[in-house]
């Protein structure tokens, strides 16, 4: 992709006022990106949703200045980004009526893999919150392939996630509010190249954008939509995780809650989920494998494993043959001078 593309949908998204939805009927009315940029004022009022403030601010704006800065950096910095009618945009994240425009990603993974888990809660994770999350992520290590864990990298439950899965190897997702020029919070750096070196950062925003407070409930969305389910460790009645719960069930992702006792402050949350059937019960990964039918998935992968390693005995000899069954039969080990 040429940069002058890149330039014309950098700027789109720099557009206020203008959402995946708007972005959707300019494209679809003018018929390219870069039409939008060329196309006349009295031309763009026609189309539904734009009317003569938007049309006005398209035609006058110095967007494509800002979009030119931003490519230098991209490029600088080794960032991919995908424009929501690229082929490679995320395909769940594509379902989504409110997906971003753009992303903007650094790191080494797929953002579709097979399987894709959320896991957020509490910023004020307690230790009990520490036992469960670490043990399941650890779990979902041994007991899932072509898994990838996607979080917020914020304080609490999301930065815990992430520290085990690097710990233990598994691609994860930090999703940021904020651009990738920045880590916040900082204390997070460190964790966040990790991050990068198996699995990635990813954000709808551009360089020099502050972490604020609205920027973190958009980025619950993509999480959200990142998804195939969405695990709850801990929330208070109130918080982001909850936001990202209610985004996960308006685009049907299926949403689990770890629940707790019913005095427990940071339980509160995820027991209101469970009680007003806003997200399924679940107490390990297990639990988790069953409610998403992941059992049938893994059990395919693994017939599919045993058929390639038996595939490599298909030429031996009869001699060879009845070693290899007796090997077969001794799973633990046999000594060599019994065959």
């Amino acid at each position: 992709m040429s940069n002058d593309i890149l330039q014309y949908q950098i700027g789109l998204t720099l557009m206020k006022g203008i959402g995946t939805q708007l972005a959707k009927n300019l494209i679809a009315y003018v018929g390219s990106v870069e039409g939008v940029f060329k196309e006349k004022k009295q031309n763009l009022e026609k189309i539904p949703g734009i009317g003569s403030v938007l049309s006005n601010q398209i035609v006058k704006s110095n967007v494509l200045k800002r979009a030119e800065k931003e490519i230098l950096f991209i490029e600088k910095n080794k960032i991919e980004t995908y424009f929501f009618t690229d082929k490679n945009y995320p395909f769940r994240l594509k379902e989504c009526y409110d997906a971003p425009i753009m992303l903007y990603f650094k790191g080494n993974q797929s953002l579709s893999n097979q399987k894709m888990i959320g896991i957020v809660g509490t910023r004020n994770i307690t230790d009990n919150g520490k036992k469960i999350c670490t043990e399941i992520v650890e779990d979902i290590v041994k007991k899932l392939s072509n898994v990838t864990l996607v979080s917020g990298l914020a304080y609490g439950v999301d930065i815990c996630s992430h520290k085990v899965a690097v710990k233990n190897k598994l691609s994860n997702i930090g999703v940021l509010g904020h651009g990738l020029d920045r880590i916040y919070p900082a204390i997070h750096r460190s964790i966040a190249k990790k991050i990068i070196e198996n699995g990635g950062l990813l954000s709808e925003y551009i360089s020099e954008t502050n972490p604020d407070r609205q920027n973190f409930v958009k980025r619950n969305r993509i999480i959200a939509g990142l998804c195939d389910a969405i695990i709850i460790i801990e929330s208070d009645k109130k918080g982001g995780s909850l936001i990202t719960a209610e985004y996960a069930n308006n685009y049907n992702r299926d949403v689990f809650a770890i629940p707790g006792r019913v005095d427990d402050t940071f339980s509160k949350g995820c027991n209101n989920l469970i009680k007003y059937n806003k997200a399924g019960l679940i107490t390990s990964t297990n639990d988790l494998i069953r409610a998403m039918n992941w059992e049938e998935i893994e059990n395919s992968s693994q017939n599919k494993k045993q058929e390639i390693q038996l595939s490599l005995f298909e030429n031996l000899t009869s001699e060879e043959q009845t070693i290899l069954s007796k090997l077969k039969k001794e799973p633990n080990g046999i000594n060599v001078n019994e065959l």
